[in-house]
């Protein structure tokens, strides 16, 4: 865990300000603030240069809600930023800034001395936000120093470039700040067994045909290939009722199917699994087929057998009366759009919720556009981020801004917004007095090696939703959440993640703690 001593540099304004004294003191003070995000050379020389012009070293930071420089940033989160700069001998205290600009806590410490990089004013150009830093130490007779300019680093450069693995530190940090430790977590896996779930949603059966590629048409752009094998996988929102049941929970699944072979591979693989299945047949579509043609590890084609029409008439009305009898302490809505899920039905389906279920959701935006946004209201959703802009209409936004204002819009409790390689980043529902500075947090990403990144979400939003109805936790449900999508991303195919598979993640970040 965190070592206490550094810990206990990590301060308020106000608590520095008590240490300290009232001015004028006999100890000089000097004051430096700014991102820190990947600590370097350059921040060395200026937090050196300010500690040789004072007795005390105040660094201030700004906090992750206001650092809004590129997408995915800040690369390091505010906790453990705060934990790099007090590992220096030369920082005596640092402060994690509410505030956008440190106006209000130079007002509060009123330091002897507010130290700036050359470039923000050390040539007699005075940038505009140094000014009003300037301001406020004119008000009390503070003086702002600005320090050489020699040699500029840059921590976008560093991140944009290749950005160091900081995962099983930030899952540290992240844990320490929630008063968790690993074997919590272990804890959660063992309180998913028995949990009542009930999955809605389409069924997509997913297959893979493997190839070889054996020459081409010299007169049409035509790949010739042999055919050397065909695996079908239950995916859709049927895998999300596998992973569930992998991880221990009792799974009721209602789902619309064709009346076709697939229909009966998909009955016979959920049998097996131990998923209840509530199958309603529609005779008038097919059971929705994707097959890829792959070549040597690569994807050639994938041709889809399906009907997108919106179910109706009595498919709807069976579809409604499920999700009305059904009595699980949890409801997920698995939305491909495929037809159990529109404009029309998601309404009167979510209604039809049994009062006091935990409620999921998720609406996924591939080959067909779901809208996440049409779930509000819900305890929990787990859009990506391609999802997010897609609901809200916003290319442009970086990242946590959007994600921000998708769970506002969505008026949900827990928000889990998946980033791919990059991870994930949370926002939750916080009493008032925590809101601003634990409203969110990020986790990266803990897969080794990339095979096959499709159904990864299915597998996050399945161990999160559990980890969320067992203890209440998000930090827990995202950090279980992103392991189980990091064991289904070193998979070919859509394999159900086991606790096991979860289990020897945890091993290895615990390895990678102790042993470095």
């Amino acid at each position: 865990m965190i070592d206490e001593k550094l810990k206990s540099k990590i301060k308020t304004a106000a608590e520095v300000a008590a240490i300290l004294g009232p001015r004028p003191r006999e100890r000089k003070v000097i004051m430096c603030h700014g991102t820190f995000d990947i600590v370097h050379p350059g921040h060395l020389r200026h937090l050196m240069f300010a500690k040789s012009k004072a007795d005390t070293l105040v660094v201030s930071l700004t906090s992750d809600a206001h650092i809004q420089k590129a997408n995915f940033r800040p690369f390091v989160p505010e906790q453990l930023r705060a934990i790099n700069l007090a590992a220096f001998e030369m920082v005596d205290f640092v402060i994690i800034d509410p505030e956008p600009k440190p106006l209000a806590n130079l007002a509060v410490v009123e330091p002897d001395f507010f130290a700036k990089g050359y470039e923000y004013g050390g040539d007699g150009k005075i940038d505009p936000r140094t000014q009003e830093e300037i301001d406020v130490l004119s008000g009390y007779g503070g003086e702002i120093i600005f320090t050489p300019g020699d040699i500029v680093f840059s921590s976008s450069s560093i991140i944009e470039g290749t950005p160091p693995n900081l995962s099983i530190e930030k899952l540290l940090t992240l844990l320490d700040a929630e008063g968790l430790t690993l074997a919590d977590l272990r804890g959660a896996l063992d309180k998913f067994k028995g949990l009542a779930v009930h999955v809605v949603g389409d069924t997509i059966v997913d297959g893979y045909t493997h190839t070889t590629l054996i020459g081409g048409n010299t007169k049409t752009p035509t790949f010739s290939v042999r055919f050397d094998r065909q695996t079908n996988y239950v995916g859709g929102a049927g895998i999300v009722a596998k992973h569930l049941k992998a991880a221990g929970a009792e799974v009721v699944f209602t789902t619309v199917l064709g009346d076709d072979p697939l229909r009966d591979f998909v009955l016979k693989d959920l049998k097996a699994a131990g998923v209840r299945v509530n199958a309603i047949i529609d005779r008038t579509r097919p059971t929705t087929h994707k097959n890829a043609f792959i070549a040597g590890g690569y994807r050639l084609l994938k041709v889809d057998t399906l009907d997108n029409r919106a179910i109706g008439g009595r498919v709807f009305d069976q579809v409604r009366e499920k999700v009305a009898q059904d009595k699980s302490k949890v409801v997920v809505f698995s939305d491909f759009r495929h037809g159990v899920f529109n404009r029309n039905t998601i309404p009167a389906l979510i209604a039809a919720i049994p009062k006091g279920a935990y409620r999921v959701a998720d609406s996924q935006v591939a080959t067909r556009w779901g809208n996440i946004l049409e779930f509000k209201g819900f305890d929990l959703i787990t859009p990506n981020e391609r999802e997010a802009r897609f609901s809200l209409g916003d290319q442009d936004s970086v990242v946590r801004p959007l994600a921000l204002k998708l769970y506002e819009q969505a008026q949900c409790k827990t928000l889990m917004l998946k980033l791919g390689e990059r991870g994930m980043i949370t926002y939750r529902s916080l009493p008032k007095a925590e809101r601003d500075v634990r409203a969110f947090f990020v986790v990266d990403s803990f897969a080794d090696r990339v095979v096959d990144a499709i159904g990864s979400g299915d597998a996050l939003l399945s161990y999160a939703t559990l980890t969320m109805a067992a203890t209440g936790n998000e930090v827990m449900a995202a950090v279980l959440g992103s392991m189980a999508a990091a064991v289904e991303c070193e998979v070919d195919g859509n394999v159900p993640v086991k606790p096991s598979d979860v289990l020897a993640k945890l091993e290895r970040a615990e390895k990678l703690i102790n042993y470095g």
